[in-house]
């Protein structure tokens, strides 16, 4: 059985709890105690934890497996489109030109028979399936392809970033059949359940609470295994580890794959918070958005994704409505900063001082018991 870890353990309480938290102050408080959530922070919320979720996939593999990526919005953007098409079914007649099986843009458009792509969103146990199952065929074909190659370092982050610009291009177009440049929106319900409610936003925000945590979890289990040893091995020195008779492309491949189905179950469940999905999703800015928020809360260490994500978005939201003209400015400079000054990231911040107060509770101890003595070499106290 593999320990979670301390600080894995408290981030996983952190989150449930202060889900848990924001759920009760806003169902159970009045709209005039002080203490009342008002409506609007719980999708809010539930946002910053799907965001969580894309800066974990992210950290996977960076901090991990030492893979670049600049276009992991791509895995996180095919999961919100994939539940994107269940919603857009479930609203069935009720759209604007009443049609029970063709969504309004297809109508609008012309269109007078629903794709065959588009069959089985009605349900969905299927939605859910190719949440999972669209991202990680394209990741296994992408990757299949790249690390088979050999390909790494600069090169890799640049094809990932050609990766996520291109789906965005082709998402743009009407043909597609995905609402081209305005997307999929104006969605009713979701499991029957309607989006207006309180109580379904707060569903929604806690599910999304514990599906970070169920990756969080996952993640550590996958880093703190054989496997994840292997994948810090070809991380540092991947020459090393091949001539060790371990095929790298293979375990890259393995941990790409899980970090895109991550980051598109993450998109999957802000669809249905934020109540649109649209092709700038695909953005490259947001993946280079997400590699920022690893950075700010410390590579290689999972928490810190989860950390930097939630603080970046929190500071984002306020600085936008607060003084928007800043905002870039402050963004470009925390990056900078946390590159300068706290290379480990806020996570190594915490770190360095627990170490610092470790080793000053160590020379007290020194001063006041004499250091301790040494075994002879060879034996084993």
């Amino acid at each position: 059985m593999i320990a979670l870890g301390r600080v894995t353990i408290v981030t996983l309480g952190g989150v449930v709890a202060a889900a848990l938290l924001l759920a009760g102050l806003n169902l159970l408080t009045p709209a005039a105690n002080a203490l009342h959530v008002p409506d609007f922070a719980i999708p809010l919320f539930g946002k910053y934890l799907c965001y969580a979720m894309l800066a974990l996939a992210v950290d996977l593999v960076w901090g991990y497996a030492g893979i670049l990526t600049l276009g992991h919005a791509a895995f996180f953007a095919l999961g919100g489109y994939m539940m994107g098409m269940y919603l857009m079914r479930e609203i069935g007649a009720r759209g604007v030109y009443a049609n029970p099986v063709l969504p309004d843009f297809m109508v609008f458009i012309g269109w007078n028979k629903l794709p065959w792509y588009w069959y089985g969103f009605d349900h969905f146990w299927f939605a859910l399936l190719m949440v999972m199952l669209v991202p990680a065929a394209l990741a296994g074909l992408f990757g299949w392809f790249a690390f088979r190659s050999r390909v790494s370092g600069v090169y890799l982050s640049i094809i990932t970033q050609a990766l996520t610009y291109a789906l965005m291009l082709a998402f743009f177009r009407n043909d597609m059949g995905f609402g081209g440049n305005n997307g999929m929106t104006d969605f009713k319900d979701i499991l029957g359940f309607a989006l207006n409610r309180e109580t379904t936003a707060v569903g929604l925000m806690l599910a999304s609470a514990g599906a970070l945590a169920a990756a969080l979890a996952l993640a550590r289990a996958i880093t703190a295994s054989r496997f994840g040893k292997v994948l810090l091995a070809v991380r540092e020195a991947e020459a090393r580890t091949r001539f060790l008779g371990y095929r790298p492309e293979s375990y890259k491949l393995a941990v790409w794959v899980v970090s895109a189905v991550i980051a598109a179950i993450g998109g999957a469940l802000y669809v249905p918070q934020v109540g649109i999905i649209n092709p700038s999703e695909f953005s490259p800015g947001n993946s280079i958005e997400a590699v920022i928020w690893v950075s700010v809360g410390g590579r290689g260490t999972l928490a810190g994704a989860i950390l930097g994500a939630i603080i970046v978005n929190l500071g984002k939201t306020w600085l936008t409505s607060a003084l928007p003209a800043v905002w870039l400015f402050a963004f470009g400079g925390l990056f900078i900063a946390v590159t300068l000054c706290l290379p480990g990231g806020l996570i190594g911040l915490f770190a360095g001082r627990r170490r610092g107060a470790e080793k000053a509770r160590g020379t007290v101890s020194e001063r006041q018991h004499g250091p301790a003595e040494r075994a002879p070499r060879g034996v084993v106290g």
